[in-house]
């Protein structure tokens, strides 16, 4: 089980963040980026399979402490869309920073689901510096502000597409991914063909799949764990 901490953004605003520790106490670090819903009981649950996996897993509650009920869907499209996207890659930033005092590592992961996956892209144009690999489970970036600049993008990406998703559709995927390609970024896609949007979230029978959201973790456990232990 991990823990809640509080740490400051650049700008002297407080944040908090769902924190998971390996057994050993440090791990590669790994910023997870929630969905529409708030830093929920399924993305606690998704840091603390990381911290099992190694990793040094912290959740930016971006949401400032609230959530939104899973049978809210439009609630929850209010509350995304009432961020503030600056001040949201700034503390997505300063939990970046968090990271790599607490772990040692100069290098840094992120995987985001649904908006967090617009995000993840977000804070790994931004933070070149420290993002060592982006993960994009389902991405959506619905705002029109503060779009990612892909060609800032330093570290590789995976991407992870549900086909029945008219959210973050195939075509949207293949799309950025034909766009990085060109920018000559390193880019892995993943399809999962009978699967719909959110298929990774447990609490969501309805369109939850556990053998594609098992592929997904094992997948991008990988990916992250070669990137920083590189």
């Amino acid at each position: 089980m991990g823990s809640t901490i509080d740490f400051e953004t650049s700008s002297g605003r407080q944040a908090s963040g769902y924190l998971a520790r390996p057994a050993s106490g440090t791990g590669m670090p790994v910023i997870v980026i929630q969905e529409w819903w708030g830093v929920i009981d399924q993305i606690r649950r998704s840091c603390d399979r990381l911290a099992d996996a190694g990793f040094l897993a912290l959740a930016p509650d971006l949401y400032e402490g609230q959530t939104v009920p899973l049978s809210e869907p439009d609630e929850a499209a209010k509350a995304m869309m009432a961020l503030e996207l600056r001040s949201t890659a700034g503390e997505l930033s300063a939990a970046v920073d968090v990271l790599t005092n607490m772990s040692g590592s100069s290098k840094v992961g992120v995987i985001g689901f649904c908006m967090g996956g617009g995000l993840a892209l977000v804070l790994a144009s931004t933070r070149p510096d420290a993002i060592a690999a982006t993960v994009v489970c389902y991405g959506v970036h619905p705002w029109a502000d503060l779009h990612p600049d892909l060609a800032e993008i330093a570290s590789p990406v995976q991407i992870h597409c549900a086909d029945h998703d008219s959210f973050f559709t195939p075509e949207v995927a293949d799309a950025m991914c034909a766009r990085l390609r060109e920018l000559g970024k390193s880019v892995e896609l993943h399809h999962y063909v009978e699967a719909d949007h959110a298929f990774f979230n447990e609490d969501r029978p309805e369109v939850y799949r556990a053998e594609d959201a098992s592929l997904l973790f094992s997948r991008s456990a990988d990916f992250l764990s070669k990137a920083l232990s590189s």
